[in-house]
């Protein structure tokens, strides 16, 4: 996918296969760690967590709400569970299973949803899950984590195994550009500040990242300092680091591969309405879904752009 070029940014794996792998090592770290999974794990990437540990895999075929059921009982039984299939198909399908056998129990269960965003192309719209992330904020106490690249993908599901309590991981299909060093510490509810600024702060999380640090540069070649916040966490948020964005800098533009309403911009909007008002727009998937198309295509035709960025924050200075 050909985001972050201008931020001289190269091409790394998809977050899915990252958590695979990262799944498969922390196997051997956590011996009461089982996976359940969708009959997607061809595409989830825990097949590389089964095929190391057969005895602690569970393939429950597609029945999404029978896997978090699945998922609750091991978890009460004092497994670290993970649940894992496409976005879609886990909040959606199941989710009055999650929200009364995970959510309201609070247990140990890490719901991982792959596939997530516009970007998995040409599946098209009926398996791109794109209210996901609104969908998990709206049950009380699930953390919600949107990593951007590979090592935070890595460092994030080691966190997830070792938050206790429910999580859910969203993840996604195609390659994207690597932001961080492997030796990433990913800390749940603390931001990551990608890059300075002082004139806008543009808060962006998972491939949308890339996408910032990218207009970032063309925010720069017009003499405009742009800082980049990855919220990578989106619950609990890092209500400091929104704050200072919003008290240093004119103005705030939120950037995500999401639908315009309950997402990440939703929860930077009302912490700042609460603690420091501020000029705020959002790129996002406003209020539509998508259609069947390449993922650059798809990322486009929906303003899911460093274009779009440039623009917001331009807008934005214009008003401050």
């Amino acid at each position: 996918m050909n985001v972050g070029t201008r931020a001289g940014l190269r091409m790394g794996k998809a977050t899915r296969d990252a958590f695979g792998e990262a799944l498969r090592e922390l196997g051997h770290q956590f011996p009461d760690l089982v996976v359940v999974d969708g009959d997607v794990s061809n595409s989830t990437r825990t097949e590389y967590f089964a095929q190391a540990f057969p005895d602690r895999f569970f393939n429950v075929g597609i029945a999404e709400s029978n896997l978090v059921g699945v998922a609750a009982g091991l978890a009460a039984s004092g497994k670290r569970v993970v649940a894992a299939s496409f976005a879609c198909f886990l909040l959606c399908n199941a989710f009055d299973q999650i929200r009364m056998s995970v959510a309201f129990p609070r247990s140990n269960v890490k719901l991982v949803g792959s596939h997530a965003g516009i970007s998995i192309g040409e599946d098209g719209p009926s398996q791109m899950g794109i209210e996901d992330v609104a969908l998990a904020l709206a049950l009380p106490g699930v953390a919600v984590l949107v990593p951007a690249d590979e090592h935070a993908t890595r460092a994030a599901t080691r966190a997830m195994l070792e938050w206790e309590g429910p999580t859910y991981l969203r993840l996604g299909r195609p390659p994207v550009p690597v932001v961080y060093e492997p030796n990433i510490e990913f800390v749940i509810g603390r931001a990551f500040r990608v890059r300075d600024g002082h004139d806008i702060a543009v808060i962006a999380n998972g491939l949308m990242v890339a996408v910032a640090l990218d207009a970032a540069e063309e925010l720069a070649a017009r003499g405009i300092s742009a800082r980049v916040l990855d919220m990578a966490t989106v619950r609990p948020l890092d209500v400091d680091a929104v704050v200072a964005a919003a008290r240093e800098t004119r103005g705030i533009v939120v950037a995500e591969e999401h639908l315009h309403y309950g997402g990440l911009g939703s929860v930077v909007a009302m912490t700042v309405a609460q603690h420091r008002p501020c000029p705020m727009a959002f790129v996002d998937l406003d209020d539509t879904y998508a259609e069947s198309g390449a993922p650059e295509d798809l990322l486009r035709a929906y303003g899911l752009t460093s274009e779009r960025i440039v623009a917001s924050a331009l807008e934005l200075l214009e008003r401050a």
